[in-house]
């Protein structure tokens, strides 16, 4: 009977068993980036012929910008300035056309800016509310038709060249 006890008391163990709890926290913070396709980082628009001055030209960037974002985002773009600078003149730049599609891993659901004239504020090229891993946009700049810039030719220059900086930017949303 000795043992019998003993060995209850042994299976059954002394005193009292305690549960202890941890709360786990799995915490998500906002991660966006943007990256401009290096190849692309300068973008010509050339007015060669006179079709050219009357009819504008452009140029499609494929894969131009390229996506990383943990949920739904936007992406912006905006010139440093109003008008493309040469000197003492100037191009303006609401006179040129940004038009944004989906690339060749396109972000799901998401919607694209068409037309969009540059300018010095900020405007919204792409809305998405779902996230994705290297999602590419592309993007194609439009120079203005009707011969909006005949007169800005200076004598001297081939060619004459007139810049501003774009940047572009995302949000969450």
């Amino acid at each position: 009977m000795k043992k019998f006890i003993i060995t209850s008391i042994a299976i059954l163990g002394v005193g009292t068993l305690s549960a202890q709890n941890v709360t786990l926290n799995v915490r998500l913070k906002p991660i966006q980036t943007l990256v401009v396709n290096n190849a692309q980082k300068i973008v010509n628009l050339d007015y060669v012929t006179k079709d050219d001055y009357a009819n504008g030209v452009s140029s499609l960037n494929a894969d131009h910008l390229n996506v990383f974002s943990t949920g739904g985002f936007q992406v912006k773009v905006k010139s440093a300035n109003a008008a493309l600078q040469n000197g003492a003149k100037n191009i303006q730049a609401n006179t040129i056309q940004i038009k944004a599609t989906a690339g060749s891993d396109a972000v799901n659901g998401a919607q694209y800016a068409q037309n969009v004239s540059l300018s010095a504020n900020e405007t919204t090229l792409v809305t998405s509310a779902n996230g994705g891993v290297d999602k590419k946009i592309s993007i194609e700049y439009k120079g203005a038709g009707a011969n909006a810039y005949l007169n800005n030719y200076i004598a001297g220059q081939d060619p004459t060249v007139y810049t501003t900086e774009l940047t572009y930017t995302i949000v969450s949303q």
